[in-house]
């Protein structure tokens, strides 16, 4: 049976989990994990290699469905959701996950606008404007034609973050954003 915690999610949290619980096979992986992440705050959530950090991230968005428990994203539980509704949950949540994630098919500019496609946005003239403005942000600019494999792991995740925030999302969640990084280009996403 869920726990209600209606108040803790609506107490001002973009984010708000209760008692959450995920076991892969025979290992447990989160042990009712309780988190609040209030609008505007910057919250790190730092652990050991394999200790559950990106598989938290994956249920902050619906990626993964939990064993047990609740999820609250701007004041709705995602848990059950269908695609359809967490697509309006992930306008207001953008991820940077720890590879940067980029499809190798697609271009830098297929890649950053692929959220804006998925959204239906159809003019290519305004979605051109948009990617472009995004890799000025990230220091990319006149990048949209390569390919990711003639990227620098820096870049690559740079790519990553474009497209997490094309559509401006109100949280942005970061997976070991900066790892494998030089000092320059870890200060550069650290923005």
């Amino acid at each position: 049976m869920p726990i209600k915690h209606e108040g803790a999610a609506r107490n001002g949290a973009m984010i708000a989990v209760r008692e959450l619980h995920k076991a892969i096979a025979d290992q447990e992986i989160l042990r009712g994990v309780e988190l609040d992440v209030p609008v505007g705050e910057t919250l790190v959530i730092i652990g050991r290699s394999g200790g559950g950090k990106s598989v938290l991230l994956k249920h902050l968005i619906g990626l993964m469905q939990p064993d047990t428990g609740e999820i609250w994203v701007a004041g709705k539980n995602i848990i059950g959701m269908t695609e359809r509704q967490l697509t309006a949950i992930r306008q207001k949540v953008g991820i940077l996950f720890q590879s940067g994630a980029l499809f190798d098919s697609m271009t830098v500019e297929e890649n950053i606008a692929f959220p804006l496609r998925e959204a239906g946005m159809r003019d290519g003239n305004a979605m051109r404007a948009s990617v472009n403005e995004v890799l000025e942000v990230v220091e990319l600019e006149g990048e949209n034609a390569k390919m990711p494999e003639s990227l620098s792991g820096g870049m690559r995740k740079r790519v990553g973050l474009a497209r997490a925030i094309i559509r401006r999302p109100s949280c942005v969640l970061y997976d070991e954003p900066t790892s494998g990084l030089d000092p320059v280009v870890s200060d550069s996403i650290n923005l």
